[in-house]
């Protein structure tokens, strides 16, 4: 199956979940030879070498400064032109917002199919199957793909691990690709979070916080932690919900699945949906009061004590231990 991976990146920076997608399509493709990737952007030609290794042996190269901001109508151009230039009958993308708007919009031009937000994926026949997560993590579903000339698949960042197996060259092949003009759809301007933190699909370092802080305003205790550490803020859905924290900062089932080197959870007892969004995390620190919260069971490290003065306290001591 020829299978082309649609690699997004910011700020000429490849996103971590874009690797990710590659060792999905790597189950996909195969061979090296049946696997391509695509970038899109301006600037980005050096990037096609930081995907060597993680199994596509072309890696397809649209630059031009018609891509520097993200166009529904001209990014739809160039991938499309990729799609051809490959022969691809499979294309796999991370889950995120731009994928959300662009493999909708081939999949009704090109007469194609699309499974959105999988966790796995297979071929068999020439058919791309999944697995998707449906009703808050209570139901698996299986979901597959018939009879489409083309079939789309956004994977679920975090759910599949990036691994470099040193298969693939990676050799770069430019596309000169003319950008369609529509005077419909212009960047005015460009306007960031204020948080200058990783998102946290990205981030290697998160401190979450559950409805045991009471309010939005305590979360400036996790922000502190957070700030010496380098973290992200997150939060649990019972945080959400109480409105202590945005949607965005959401871990869990029905929000974010992460995947961190640290994961610090300060009164968060551990529900089903948020632990699916997080146990894989590599060192994961819980602090409760209830010794019996089912966050212990998957945590490294477990701290029974308050979190208004466990995390001030966690937060000095790493201060005087990273200011020497």
């Amino acid at each position: 199956m020829k299978v082309l991976v649609f690699v997004e990146q910011r700020e000429k920076k490849i996103k971590a979940s874009a690797l990710e997608a590659l060792s999905a399509g790597v189950a996909l493709a195969g061979s090296p030879a049946d696997l391509a990737a695509v970038i899109i952007g301006h600037g980005v030609e050096g990037l096609s070498a930081e995907l060597k290794g993680y199994g596509a042996d072309t890696v397809y190269i649209v630059d031009d400064a018609a891509f520097n901001h993200y166009n529904p109508i001209a990014y739809a151009a160039a991938l499309e032109q990729a799609i051809k230039a490959h022969g691809a009958s499979a294309v796999v993308g991370s889950a995120a917002p731009m994928t959300r708007d662009l493999f909708p919009r081939l999949a009704a031009r090109l007469d194609g199919g699309i499974l959105t937000d999988v966790t796995s994926l297979e071929a068999s026949g020439g058919v791309v199957s999944g697995v998707k997560p449906m009703y808050a993590g209570k139901v698996l579903a299986k979901v597959a793909l018939q009879n489409a000339a083309v079939q789309f698949v956004s994977v679920r960042p975090n759910s599949i691990k990036a691994e470099k197996k040193d298969a693939g060259a990676a050799v770069a092949k430019k596309l000169a690709v003319a950008a369609p003009t529509d005077g419909r759809i212009k960047t005015l301007e460009v306007r960031k979070g204020k948080s200058e933190r990783p998102d946290l699909t990205e981030a290697s370092r998160i401190v979450s916080g559950g409805r045991s802080l009471a309010s939005a305003d305590n979360f400036k205790i996790l922000n502190e932690l957070a700030d010496v550490l380098n973290a992200t803020v997150g939060a649990s859905r019972a945080a959400v919900d109480a409105g202590y924290a945005g949607h965005e900062m959401q871990v869990g089932q029905t929000g974010k699945t992460v995947n961190p080197n640290l994961y610090i959870a300060c009164g968060i007892s551990g529900s089903i949906q948020h632990m699916a969004g997080m146990r894989t995390s590599k060192t994961i620190v819980a602090i409760n009061t209830d010794a019996e919260a089912p966050i212990f069971k998957v945590a490294s490290y477990g701290i029974v004590a308050d979190l208004f003065q466990a995390v001030p306290i966690l937060t000095q001591k790493l201060k005087q231990l990273l200011d020497h």
